[in-house]
């Protein structure tokens, strides 16, 4: 049944003021056009302030005097910072309005960029970059709770299209800090917060009021299992997942050269990586269209998971893991919606799976590296290929668990 406003008008025959219904469907979209186009700047802006820290690195080592652990810090504070945005803005979702959310969330972003290039000092710095990565947080999941109950049967292909741009900013940060240099770092963050402004002139096309997840998606009950232990399942998938994907971004070049590739070849493979992901994001948005998210999704884990033992051979080993970007691209985005579908009454599910792909990116690096210790580097393929079963499991597990009656 559609939701019905009753409005009062007047019937300009009798005079007095009668009812009429206007009726507003769920495939009423949460963004005007250029609002959406705002939006996908937005992810490219966010996906470059991550990857600007890294590049910047010895210049921060130089101009404050810093240890390679110290300045790494840098990094470690954004990702903080955008934890705990993911958390905080869940708590204001509903309450504020989505405008005044993602207006807060880009300018506390600004407001942090800048603050880091002027900073007088490191602890200084640091404090800027934790503001910057609180709007980080904010924007990462307000546009992608709005994008995947705003667009109706559409949100799957918006979300993926939503997050290739975030592979787009990703992969210009570090070239606009090459082509500047990074001595001038201080330069890349003043033109990024001034780049992030005049977003805030779009959010007029934003609703202000969101559709309920499941106005948005359609009502699916969760059959014979509890909602915890749907969601405990969706939150161990996302880990994995996000666990596998900086895992290869991680060691893929120590694995290509143990296996007899040099530095420079293995460097650029792990680029093609991260572009593969990029553009599986774009491939997918037709499909998404077509086929149901647990469809795309299972394809996604079986196909990362064959790659992964592919790379297992040396000879195969950099195609396979430009196929592991491929297949592992749409499963954050597409997994949302279904999320929404699968636990409409859980209002903070997707705030939970978000939050969960940032601690899977934090602990992967120290889990694979121990598991490395024991095994060798020539296993990282192997460990990462069990690690995409599991997912694969965990994705059959709920397509039984969510469906619909």
């Amino acid at each position: 049944m559609l939701p019905v406003t009753l409005v009062c008008v007047t019937d300009p025959t009798t005079g007095p003021p009668v009812e009429a219904t206007r009726t507003t469907t769920p495939d009423t979209p949460a963004f005007s056009p250029v609002a959406v186009i705002a939006s996908c700047v937005g992810f490219v802006l966010i996906g470059a302030l991550q990857a600007l820290y890294g590049p910047a690195i010895p210049a921060f080592r130089r101009e404050f005097g810093l240890s390679p652990s110290a300045a790494g810090m840098g990094l470690s504070a954004h990702f903080a910072g955008g934890f705990a945005g993911v958390l905080l803005f869940d708590r204001l979702y509903g309450r504020i309005g989505n405008r005044r959310l993602l207006g807060c969330s880009y300018l506390l972003m600004a407001v942090g960029a800048a603050g880091f290039a002027l900073a007088p000092d490191w602890p200084s710095a640091l404090a800027m970059a934790l503001l910057a990565g609180l709007g980080f947080g904010g924007l990462d999941y307000g546009l992608n709770q709005l994008f995947a109950i705003g667009f109706g049967h559409r949100s799957t292909a918006m979300l993926n299209v939503l997050n290739a741009h975030f592979g787009v900013g990703a992969m210009l940060g570090p070239a606009v800090v090459g082509v500047i240099g990074a001595d001038r770092y201080p330069a890349v963050f003043l033109g990024f917060a001034l780049v992030t402004l005049p977003l805030l002139l779009c959010l007029r096309g934003v609703r202000d009021r969101s559709p309920k997840p499941g106005d948005a998606v359609g009502e699916s009950g969760v059959l014979g299992r509890s909602l915890g232990s749907v969601l405990a399942v969706f939150v161990v998938l996302y880990v994995l997942h996000v666990g596998i994907e900086a895992g290869v971004g991680g060691w893929e070049p120590t694995h290509l050269e143990s296996v007899g590739y040099g530095a420079g070849f293995a460097a650029t493979a792990t680029s093609v990586y991260w572009l593969m992901m990029t553009v599986g994001r774009f491939l997918v948005v037709p499909i998404a269209l077509r086929f149901s998210a647990q469809a795309i999704i299972t394809v996604s884990c079986a196909g990362m998971t064959g790659c992964l033992l592919l790379a297992t051979v040396p000879g195969l080993a950099p195609y396979a893991y430009a196929g592991v970007g491929l297949f592992i691209a749409p499963i954050f985005p597409t997994g949302l919606p279904w999320l929404n579908r699968a636990v409409p009454q859980a209002r903070r599910a997707g705030a939970t799976v978000i939050a969960a792909s940032v601690a899977g990116g934090v602990v992967a690096g120290p889990a694979l590296g121990k598991a490395i210790e024991w095994s060798g580097t020539r296993a990282v393929p192997l460990l990462l290929s069990g690690v995409s079963a599991l997912c694969l499991a965990a994705t059959l597990w709920l397509i039984r668990a969510t469906r619909s009656s």
